[in-house]
């Protein structure tokens, strides 16, 4: 038997087979993360707090005189359900509800107890407060009518009539947040416009989105008519769009991950728009003050039910969203200008360019270099290659590699001795001349979004040996 020395063909082999395993595996890895972070998103996110929603400290405001044998009532039936606010009378009781301190108000007699709620604050809370009040006034001392106690349910804050499940509110919220972190995804496609571009089309977008959302859902009848809503609507979509953008240079691929777990895995749930925020586990309950959706449905429903109660605190949380979105702007303009420097003194490998595993991205490819009028891509890269009297040379090989030497693209050029290219990220590129009767040349070119590129090659003749 004949027995390999290391680094032998044999040798050679199992490496090689152990490398692609890695390979293979590093590919999964990069390919399936997303999926696997949504999946747990969706049973953590989604199934916990909505499987079984009960009521976590609801605030009810009651008569003084009958808090505390009330409390202890509640508390045997359902424990940390309610906190009961004292009230001087039935009067106040209603009160602390249009005003927003309460989301209901119980009166229990002498005659048949009275029940104040708003079913703006949510359908499914309106009835798990019905059910308990119902159960609470027939086990009230005194009763002995011979039927069963009746409970008058008086509603102080009707919803729109089109808004059958009191939930429609929360669906026009939600056609502005998912499409607008989704712009955001798409414009890393366009990679002929630059920061400042995005930044524009996204409020363009923004505001076209609030426009039809609010249109609709007025056709629909699902809101009340006060068209300054479209103002809170757009400032949501900013808060959710220019936030993503302005996330894109510190987390780069992690970004769909990034992005859907704060705005769709986070903010829906805690919205309070689905399941009403007091019935959700404490962690979203938490959430609810901060994040973008849950502040917007709280102002809607104060600007359209409450009489604009508490609409101001809820607009300066999105106000706050937009400008930490801003800061973050300037931050990544920061670092991309201190890259460029960098990579323009120095040969360092950039970094990988940012990818969206969640969606198709455009791929990089060779343009016509004289682009007449079409729905071709704007090139990114441009130049003309010469032979050293200036003459121009056509049919030059121009291959474009990017980091760790990934052939990006090929193109040849015209009779014009041009080349273009369209469809790269945001890197620096080598970019090869080769021609077969031509001396190669190589040259490193930044390509940065919304400044195309240009390097024009000048080849000599290749010495022709004998």
């Amino acid at each position: 038997m004949v027995r390999s020395a290391p680094g032998t063909t044999a040798d050679t082999t199992t490496r090689g087979d152990g490398s692609t395993k890695r390979e293979t595996a590093l590919t999964l890895v990069r390919t399936l993360w997303f999926p696997a972070f949504m999946f747990t998103g969706f049973l953590v996110c989604y199934l916990l707090p909505f499987h079984n929603p009960v009521p976590h400290h609801v605030k009810v405001a009651v008569p003084a005189a009958t808090a505390a044998p009330l409390q202890h009532a509640l508390d045997r039936g359902v424990p940390g359900g309610f906190d009961l606010v004292p009230v001087h009378d039935a009067d106040a009781a209603r009160a602390a509800v249009t005003d927003r301190d309460a989301v209901a108000g119980y009166v229990p007699g002498p005659g048949a107890p009275e029940l104040f709620t708003a079913k703006a604050d949510g359908y499914s809370l309106e009835n798990v407060l019905q059910k308990t009040f119902t159960t609470v006034a027939q086990q009230s001392p005194g009763r002995h009518d011979g039927g069963q106690p009746a409970l008058k349910v008086t509603e102080v804050a009707p919803i729109a009539a089109g808004d059958g499940m009191g939930t429609g509110l929360f669906y026009v919220v939600l056609a502005c947040t998912i499409p607008a972190y989704v712009m955001v995804m798409m414009l890393l496609r366009a990679t002929n416009l630059g920061r400042r571009d995005k930044i524009l089309v996204l409020a363009a977008s923004g505001a076209v989105l609030a426009l039809v959302a609010y249109g609709v859902a007025r056709w629909m009848n699902v809101i009340p008519d006060d068209p300054l809503a479209i103002l809170f609507l757009f400032l949501m979509s900013q808060a959710v769009s220019q936030t993503a953008l302005g996330l894109v240079p510190f987390v780069k691929q992690y970004l769909p991950g990034v992005a859907m777990g704060l705005f769709v895995l986070l903010s829906m749930p805690s919205s309070g728009g689905a399941i009403p925020v007091q019935m959700v586990p404490g962690f979203f309950r938490a959430l609810h003050p901060v994040m973008p959706m849950g502040n917007l449905i709280e102002a809607l429903r104060g600007l359209f039910y409450f009489g604009g109660k508490d609409v101001v605190p809820h607009v300066l949380v999105l106000l706050a969203w937009i400008a930490a979105a801003f800061v973050l702007h300037g931050l990544g303009a920061l670092l991309a200008r201190r890259a460029a420097a960098r990579d323009t003194a120095t040969d360092t490998v950039p970094e990988p360019p940012v990818e969206d595993p969640a969606l198709e991205t455009g791929q990089p490819e060779a343009l016509p270099p004289h682009r007449a009028a079409s729905l071709l891509p704007l090139p990114q890269l441009t130049g003309r290659v010469t032979d050293t009297a200036g003459h121009p040379l056509r049919d030059v090989v121009i291959t474009v590699t990017g980091t760790h030497g990934r052939e990006l693209l090929r193109a040849t050029t015209d009779d014009e001795g041009a080349y273009a290219a369209a469809g790269l990220a945001e890197q620096t590129v080598v970019v090869i001349a080769s021609a077969p009767s031509r001396l190669s040349a190589v040259a490193r070119v930044a390509i940065r979004d919304g400044h195309p590129a240009r390097h024009d090659f000048h080849l000599a003749g290749r010495a022709v040996t004998v």
